[in-house]
């Protein structure tokens, strides 16, 4: 009565905002004093308090559900104002939902068309979203279906099945085609590519198949992953159609491109982005080059190698190599040999400055956030279709790119470096 009595007297509207606030404040804790006296009264155990929640949410659902059929038919019910309207309650419908309580009987409202179409229960819902949510949300964290299966049972008593997990968590597929789809910028300073193998079920086999990354710097020097690409073999044609696929989603220029020695890729995107400068990982390069080396020897040969692509300039790197041929061939005679055979595009590097060479002479980048990718599917130890690898590589990367909010250290310095040398394309896209 004084909230009612104030408002309508009162000048002063600061004050009657702080009235009823305190009014509804007190609604509140009185409620919140109830459902307390109630739990105390009526729970002994968890078991009991589960039992209760679950009743007030299905109180609440079908007290909802009656507000919705009260707003479709224009009156309250059993008021007079619903006589000869044409249209009234006619009884009810069971549908048990599946929600972090378990399982809840609802009675749902219908009318005598047939028209009502409730809003906060959908015609064909069987689920609670806040349940969905918590699924897809296990999900993304790199759960199993069967991890998340025994998880529902065990903290909400929710039977769920794999299968309809593996449902629930499809339902972002379009998302996952509109990410895959969505506009790029016109212009990358630099990209780096790589991939990370997952085993996958195929024909009663499992094989192995490869998820290339495409890890993009935009002009903000904020890192972006612009698209997955799912392959069993790296050929010219596959990474023909991913450059493509970059070029026609808005990308008009990359400025470099970083990269392990990945079959047929040279070629295709000399053919789609001609002017693009391509550098290969060194530490690729060093790996593969001391892979069959002896114990014994494995120190001083990196001592040499260092002394190659650590050199200042690019007639110093290739002296030192010279001196690596001669003192190693004899024993290594692949090592100068596949380093004089990439040369082109593993010396790339050497004509920026060292803010620049630091970024690209490694694809580290792209292998941290693989690293990362790793630890979100870890216990996913087999995939049983390609598109279940893409709905869980996909949901990592949300996960993963939501700290990326940052520039890389020292892009200012970076991107002024590259203006410089590619003042032209910088010009033309500006």
């Amino acid at each position: 009565g004084e909230c009612i009595k104030f408002r309508v007297n009162g000048n002063n509207h600061q004050q009657e905002g702080d009235v009823i606030m305190k009014h509804e404040t007190f609604l509140q804790n009185e409620k919140a004093q109830e459902l307390a006296k109630l739990l105390a009264g009526s729970c002994e155990d968890l078991g009991d308090v589960q039992t209760l929640l679950k009743n007030l949410f299905k109180g609440t659902l079908e007290e909802m559900l009656e507000s919705e059929m009260d707003e479709h038919l224009g009156y309250d019910k059993h008021s007079v104002a619903g006589n000869n309207t044409g249209n009234s309650r006619n009884g009810y419908n069971k549908k048990t939902l599946q929600s972090e309580f378990g399982e809840i009987p609802v009675s749902v409202p219908r009318d005598r068309k047939g028209e009502f179409d409730p809003k906060l229960i959908g015609k064909y819902q069987t689920k609670t979203d806040d349940l969905e949510n918590r699924i897809i949300a296990m999900y993304a964290k790199g759960m199993s279906n069967r991890d998340i299966e025994d998880h529902l049972r065990d903290i909400y008593g929710v039977e769920a099945s794999a299968s309809l997990i593996s449902r629930i968590t499809d339902k972002i597929l379009p998302a996952v085609m509109e990410w895959q789809s969505r506009p790029l910028d016109s212009i990358y300073p630099i990209v780096f590519l790589d991939g990370i193998v997952f085993k996958v079920r195929k024909d009663s086999r499992i094989i192995n198949k490869c998820v290339y990354s495409v890890l993009g710097i935009d002009m903000e020097g904020k890192k972006d992953i612009l698209g997955i690409w799912i392959s069993e073999n790296e050929s010219a044609s596959f990474w023909a159609s991913v450059c493509n696929d970059l070029k026609n989603r808005g990308v008009t220029d990359i400025l470099i491109a970083c990269r392990d020695n990945l079959s047929g890729f040279s070629s295709a995107i000399a053919a789609t982005f001609p002017r693009t400068e391509q550098q290969l990982c060194i530490i690729h390069q060093i790996r593969n080059s001391t892979k069959y080396v002896s114990y014994k020897d494995l120190k001083p040969l990196m001592a040499d190698l260092k002394l190659v692509y650590g050199a200042p300039t690019l007639d110093d790197a290739e002296y030192r190599l010279e001196e690596l041929a001669e003192k190693w061939d004899c024993k290594y005679p692949q090592i100068a040999k596949s380093w004089r055979e990439n040369w082109t595009e593993l010396s790339t590097y050497f004509k920026y400055p060292g803010e620049v060479r630091k970024l690209i002479y490694t694809t580290n980048a792209v292998e941290g956030f693989h690293r990362m990718l790793r630890k979100y599917t870890k216990t996913k130890t087999v995939y049983p279709t390609d598109e279940a690898v893409r709905k869980s590589v996909y949901l990592s990367i949300q996960e993963i790119t939501k700290k990326w909010s940052m520039p890389i250290r020292d892009w200012g310095t970076i991107i002024g470096q590259l203006m410089i040398f590619f003042e032209e394309r910088f010009n033309k896209t500006a």
